[in-house]
């Protein structure tokens, strides 16, 4: 009898969240293009004029996010003066992967370099967030043709104490992990983002509207939430692969952060980052949180376009004859 309970109650449950799943996609469609790279097909949305002054800027989302949360405070803005190029990561929003196990970042970084390529993009500012931070050395070192410089944002460099959620590590788990995303988790989740949200800001106070504006319990969908549990699971053993490699970047970095950062850890990450990449600006907000493409805007738009300038200056000094 508790057996026929408990498949009846998953039952329902899968139920739910596939109409959740088709409400959520109804509302909250795909707004730009698709590019096919191996293993992926990636959803880019491209801003700004194709022919404007200057490299393009590539913005790349973090963790249980997607492009949105970094066109509402960012691309939107920068797109007025520049060609704004906004990636889903692979598996998320709206992009897909063939493998879960296309997790960590060297794969993704390969995927985005051969999207851009596909683009026609040859020379670009990358701009990464969070878990997106993890790339960005690896787009300077292993693709330095197609990266002029890189900025970050709360990245993550290095490898750190503790663990990624214990509901994340268990939805890594084969067989349990797909049952869990298929059933609970959405109909669970739905009542636990804005409290998850509000705990990445603080110190800072969550926009009114931002999670909708953002469409962030699209990563409730369970494919890619699966595709994110993967991601978090495996990204320390990489950064213990990956950070030895970090004093080897040549091109200009900038990283801004905030002091008061409960989910990423600016002494754990981004000054080691930066005592170790001496070309790096740092930029340590007082009393700021994970969130500085939201709470401190002004100040990362006027970042990315100094960082244009410098490259265009090392670009212009490296052409000049002997």
């Amino acid at each position: 009898m508790i057996v026929l309970v408990v498949v009846a109650t998953l039952a329902v449950l899968a139920l739910v969240t596939q109409v959740g799943v088709y409400a959520l996609e109804r509302s909250y469609p795909p707004e730009g293009k698709f590019v096919d790279v191996k293993g992926a097909r990636l959803h880019v949305v491209e801003l700004g004029p194709t022919y404007a002054p200057g490299p393009p800027i590539v913005l790349i989302h973090g963790a249980s996010s997607s492009l949105q949360t970094m066109r509402k405070p960012l691309g939107d803005r920068l797109a007025k003066d520049h060609r704004v190029i906004l990636i889903d990561r692979p598996g998320h929003g709206w992009s897909t992967r063939e493998r879960v196990e296309d997790s960590t970042p060297a794969i993704q970084a390969r995927m985005i370099d051969e999207a851009l390529g596909k683009l026609g993009i040859d020379r670009a500012i990358i701009v990464g967030h969070s878990w997106a931070g993890s790339l960005m050395p690896l787009l300077a070192l292993d693709y330095p043709k197609r990266v002029a410089a890189i900025m970050m944002l709360s990245p993550v460099e290095y490898p750190w104490p503790g663990g990624v959620g214990n509901f994340n590590e268990i939805a890594s788990v084969p067989v349990v992990g797909p049952l869990l995303a298929y059933t609970v988790t959405l109909p669970l989740g739905i009542f636990l983002v804005e409290s998850g949200v509000r705990y990445v800001f603080a110190p800072q106070t969550m926009p009114d509207g931002y999670i909708d504006a953002t469409e962030v319990r699209m990563v409730l969908r369970p494919r890619v939430f699966l595709n994110n549990a993967r991601d978090l699971t495996t990204l320390k053993p990489e950064m213990v692969k990956q950070s030895p490699r970090y004093p080897s970047i040549k091109i200009p970095v900038t990283i801004v952060a905030g002091d008061a950062d409960k989910t990423v850890s600016t002494d754990i990450h981004s000054r080691p980052f930066a005592a170790a990449v001496p070309q790096t600006r740092l930029v340590v907000m007082p009393n700021g949180g994970h969130m500085p493409q939201v709470y401190a805007a002004d100040l990362v738009v006027a970042e990315i376009n100094a960082i244009i300038a410098k490259a265009q200056a090392l670009s212009a000094s490296a052409s000049k004859p002997d």
